[in-house]
């Protein structure tokens, strides 16, 4: 199985991929700006798992001993996160949870100076990195709840057909279902979902909206 390293691994929606990739067999290295940190949070999950599944490790660190990278980070900490793991990131796939939410209006689309956090992300990371954009939608809430799967569909986007395929598979492994949703640029829209989906939890007093495709063979 392949190694995972979950960059923000420390925080909710990080911690609850983790989880579920770790008990379908997956190697997981949650990853923090201080090992200390990672090692502590890793030991927190694996009680709660009651197992020995995670592992924790600094950031760059855990890029390098991972076959594919997680980026699940705050917007204001993208840019400083990738630069550092850059090099430890070369010819493997890099997954960007990122939404560039700008508090306090986190409910209303912020479009960044790239166009999209994923676009940016490609930019830092330059041609030997794939970067795939995926996640942005799927509530935390949600995702920790480990016994059941998520009722949210999954946009897959990315310029390499073989990375959103890759991608894919994790989502499933993840307990929900992938839609390829075609290149990295589409990235666009699914992040700009994520502020309307929060609007939605605060109008309709729920937690967790999430998307569904429609049209699609089950």
């Amino acid at each position: 199985m392949k190694t995972l390293a979950i960059l923000g691994g420390t925080g909710k929606e990080g911690a609850g991929l983790a989880m579920r990739w770790a008990l379908k067999g997956y190697q997981v290295v949650i990853g923090s700006r201080e090992a200390s940190k990672a090692e502590t949070r890793a030991a927190e999950m694996n009680a709660e798992l009651a197992g020995d599944y995670l592992t924790g490790m600094a950031n760059a660190a855990a890029a390098a001993a991972a076959d594919m990278v997680i980026l699940s980070v705050p917007y204001s900490a993208q840019q400083a996160t990738l630069a550092s793991v850059r090099e430890n990131c070369r010819g493997k796939i890099l997954i960007d949870l990122t939404v560039p939410l700008r508090p306090p209006e986190i409910m209303a689309v912020n479009l960044p100076a790239g166009g999209a956090a994923a676009l940016e992300a490609q930019e830092i990371l330059g041609p030997d990195v794939t970067v795939v954009a995926a996640f942005q939608n799927v509530s935390a809430v949600k995702l920790r709840q480990l016994d059941r799967d998520v009722d949210c569909d999954v946009l897959v986007c990315a310029d390499s057909e073989a990375a959103r395929a890759a991608v894919s598979d994790l989502v499933t492994a993840a307990g929900m279902r992938a839609i390829d949703a075609g290149p990295l640029k589409n990235a666009v829209a699914a992040e700009s979902l994520t502020p309307i989906l929060l609007h939605i939890n605060r109008a309709y007093k729920v937690k967790g909206a999430g998307i569904r495709i429609t049209g699609l063979d089950a």
